[in-house]
């Protein structure tokens, strides 16, 4: 029997595979977060290593890359991953997307052979934690400008600056670095116990508080030649990067707008108001209706990204598509499921406003709604309106 919301059956559009790694996702996530994570995000604390670990033993970090103990998943697959995983929080998905499309991504994209063999097989287990500082204190949506230097000096190299809003920075065994050198931008693998490198958690968030977050100071950080990234060259480097993890999230927003939605289904139907079940009255099902419809149009979207992906015909103007869409509508989806909760909508006994806030971050971050409506703008006029 179809589930109510595959309003369109999409689930037979999903090979075997698939499916499997889907609900082998989707179980870890039962049993393994939805007991706890209400109190995570309470408490502004997530045992994020544990975590890490135990994805690493199912194969979810790194995924969609191939060697160094990677599992070479399909796209699509990553994708329901990712969408399973942020139907129990989106801080548990930015914690395997920052680590393996953004930290492992940029290792095995741009590093030397020497810098896949050290770091990628333990960020695959889980075993080492990565995170990725591109964004600035000052530089958010404008990475040209960044401030961070890398100059030269003898065989080495010394690294000057900051990042800000950096997933699992406290907790990371390796940070990829973005800086400004005297050729262009360039990529740099920085042990997080170098002398130099500081790293502090940002506290008091409003949204995503089962994820860890924090700031990264760079003092005179001196690296020996081999840490930088030899393949990565220029503004495009880090930006193929956010590609990547754009695209998990493409997927994983609409995991977040299903929970909602699912949560709101089986409330209406056993909450009573004037003698029957919230679900029967029109008003009800319009909202239901409209929500639903929204919410098949983003996981085809992201079906078909998918399988561009696979095919290798995805575009980056493409994922802003499914980003700008599927979040921007996954954050309608909850403050609607809010509204038929009423004031239960807002108690953490329910993970309305726990996805609704934690959307509220996705909603800007690897680009702002505005930055990928400019993507979509120049794909369509052939014009740039960034400057």
């Amino acid at each position: 029997m179809t589930a109510p919301l595959d309003l369109l059956d999409l689930n037979p559009s999903l090979t075997d595979e698939e499916r499997q790694i889907r609900d082998v996702v989707r179980q870890l996530v039962d049993d393994r977060v939805r007991p706890h994570v209400a109190d995570w995000y309470e408490q502004g604390q997530v045992p994020a290593r544990e975590l890490a670990r135990e994805f690493g033993k199912l194969g979810l970090l790194g995924m969609h890359l191939t060697g160094y103990g990677c599992a070479g998943a399909s796209a699509v697959a990553y994708g329901l991953a990712c969408q399973e995983l942020e139907a129990g929080d989106s801080g548990l998905r930015s914690l395997v997307s920052v680590q393996g499309s953004l930290a492992m991504y940029a290792i095995w994209r741009y590093g030397s052979e020497e810098q896949k063999q050290r770091w990628l097989p333990s960020m695959a287990t889980g075993e080492a934690i990565g995170c990725f500082g591109l964004t600035e204190p000052d530089h958010g949506s404008d990475p040209a400008s960044m401030t961070t230097r890398a100059r030269r000096d003898g065989d080495d190299w010394v690294l000057t600056g900051a990042k800000m809003w950096i997933t699992n920075a406290p907790i990371a065994d390796v940070a990829v670095i973005w800086a400004r050198t005297d050729e262009g931008v360039r990529g740099f693998a920085v042990p997080m116990d170098t002398p130099g490198v500081t790293a502090r958690e940002i506290r008091r968030k409003m949204s995503l508080r089962a994820s860890v977050t924090g700031e990264i100071a760079l003092d005179d950080v001196r690296l020996p030649a081999d840490a930088r990234l030899p393949e990565a060259s220029g503004l495009k480097a880090p930006l193929s990067c956010l590609t990547e993890a754009r695209y998990g999230i493409v997927w994983g927003a609409v995991g977040a707008a299903r929970d909602c939605l699912e949560t709101t289904l089986a409330y209406a139907g056993t909450r009573t108001q004037f003698g029957r079940p919230l679900a029967g009255f029109q008003l009800t099902q319009a909202k239901l209706a409209d929500m639903a419809v929204e919410l098949v149009k983003g996981q085809l979207l992201a079906l078909h990204l998918g399988r561009l992906a696979d095919a290798h015909r995805l575009r980056p103007d493409q994922v802003s598509v499914g980003k700008l869409n599927n979040v921007r509508e996954a954050l309608a989806i909850a403050r609607q499921c809010r509204t038929v909760l009423g004031a239960n909508g807002v108690s953490g006994e329910y993970p309305i406003m726990r996805h609704a806030n934690n959307l509220e971050s996705v909603l800007t971050y690897e680009g702002t709604s505005e930055i990928h409506q400019l993507v979509v703008g120049q794909r369509l006029t052939g014009l740039s309106a960034f400057a």
